[in-house]
């Protein structure tokens, strides 16, 4: 199996990579003129406060429409991106709809990423005939209507496949899943995951921590009295590094199997953790390992040198946030220009897509009309080695009688 290295990024091959990406960024018409026409109002929403920072989506889809903006726009016109943070508080979310689609009169929602802005808002984005191209999915609510549609694969299928790594190849036979109690959150995806372990014939539990006092140290000593023999870590980030590092000054490292899902993937993650972590900690990826340097890999750090602020996360929603921006840019720039102001005709337009491709997914992004949407549930595998992430498993699809009707979808519209 071939495997991918990220590399440090103190290291020259790295640099190497930096640099091209500096060089180049190709946006949009890629015309080099700024756009000066009307702008095209377009929403997003993220959620910045504890437990957890999901702007990485939205800051992603900013730089893209932003270097989209310096290339010539959509017909000449320039897009204004306006940004609402829910801080994960579900009134706060239905303000910040209702502000972008009532007031400001977007036309679609791009790069979001929240705990709680789905679930309260896919209804209103039904009734007002809205897509939202979402970025950093995390609830149910995301996946199983009929105006959201998301780039990210959500907790459900990153710890499906998590799961399914490591019974596949490291022999678990029971795993406790570590989740938050948010609704349709934790639950929803542990609860995948054990049935994933029920259907192999093995054992799963869960322990859901309240993400308003997440207690570290209570969730681990509930998740070793389940008698588990691998760990699986569905949190945000920082919440995840601090439950890990609870585990290693109670020398449970070795005691037990790790898998998470896809937050962990981020490359400050492997100097926050420490080397005690090396060569245990298995993470799924739900986008394709950044370093496999494909034209969108590559266009997503030009894009983020050049137009995102110095700090702003390389993470998975980053690259989410990155391609839901270019595909709803590409879909666009298809549209008859007199049309772009017009919201039913640019939803008709997003949920006409058939089959965008790119070298940070593992399959084709599509949309269509249908109650759920989950293009992306296939990933990859990655250990924390080195100070850095290697791929242990490249592109592979997840086992779960969940995405049946979603494969049934893919094989109507000719994609599986």
């Amino acid at each position: 199996m071939t495997k991918h290295v990220l590399l440090p990024a103190g290291s020259i091959a790295f640099a190497l990579l930096a640099s091209t990406a500096i060089a180049a960024p190709t946006c949009g018409a890629n015309t080099g003129a700024a756009a000066t026409g009307a702008p095209i109002k377009v929403g997003g929403i993220h959620g910045n406060a504890a437990p957890g920072d999901f702007s990485a989506s939205t800051t992603a889809a900013k730089a893209y429409f932003d270097c989209v903006n310096a290339n010539g726009g959509i017909g000449g016109r320039p897009i204004e991106y306006l940004v609402e943070n829910d801080q994960w508080n579900p009134e706060m979310a239905a303000q910040a709809a209702s502000k972008l689609l009532k007031d400001e009169k977007v036309v679609a929602i791009v790069g979001n990423g929240s705990f709680v802005e789905m679930a309260v808002n896919a209804p209103l984005y039904k009734e007002e005939n809205i897509m939202a191209m979402a970025a950093a999915c995390a609830v149910s609510e995301c996946f199983e209507s009929s105006n959201i549609v998301s780039t990210n694969q959500g907790p459900l299928p990153s710890t499906v496949g998590a799961a399914q790594y490591i019974v596949e190849e490291k022999d678990t036979k029971s795993a406790v899943c570590i989740g938050l109690t948010i609704p349709n959150v934790g639950n929803w995806s542990c609860g995948a995951m054990e049935g994933y372990m029920t259907s192999k014939g093995l054992t799963g539990a869960s322990v859901l921590l309240n993400p308003a006092s997440p207690d570290v140290n209570s969730g681990l000593l509930e998740a070793v009295a389940t008698g588990a023999d691998t760990i699986v870590v569905n949190l945000p980030a920082g919440l995840a590094i601090a439950f890990l590092k609870a585990a290693e000054e109670q020398g449970l490292g070795d005691s037990y199997k790790w898998a998470s899902s896809t937050p962990l993937y981020d490359r400050t993650v492997p100097e926050a953790l420490g080397s005690y972590w090396d060569g245990k900690m298995f993470i799924n990826a739900e986008l394709t390992p950044w370093d496999k340097g494909g034209p969108d890999a590559t266009n997503w750090l030009a894009v983020l040198d050049a137009y995102a602020p110095k700090d702003a996360a390389r993470d998975t929603f980053s690259q989410s946030g990155f391609l839901s921006a270019k595909y709803f840019v590409d879909t666009l720039m298809k549209m008859d220009p007199a049309t772009l102001d017009d919201r039913a005709a640019v939803t008709t337009a997003i949920k006409a897509i058939t089959g965008y491709t790119s070298d940070l997914t593992c399959g084709p992004y599509y949309v269509g009309e249908a109650d759920r949407h989950m293009p992306n549930h296939a990933g990859t595998m990655v250990v924390v080695k080195g100070g850095t992430f290697e791929t242990v498993r490249d592109c592979y699809e997840y086992d779960s009688p969940y995405f049946a009707p979603i494969i049934a979808q893919e094989k109507a519209l000719g994609l599986h």
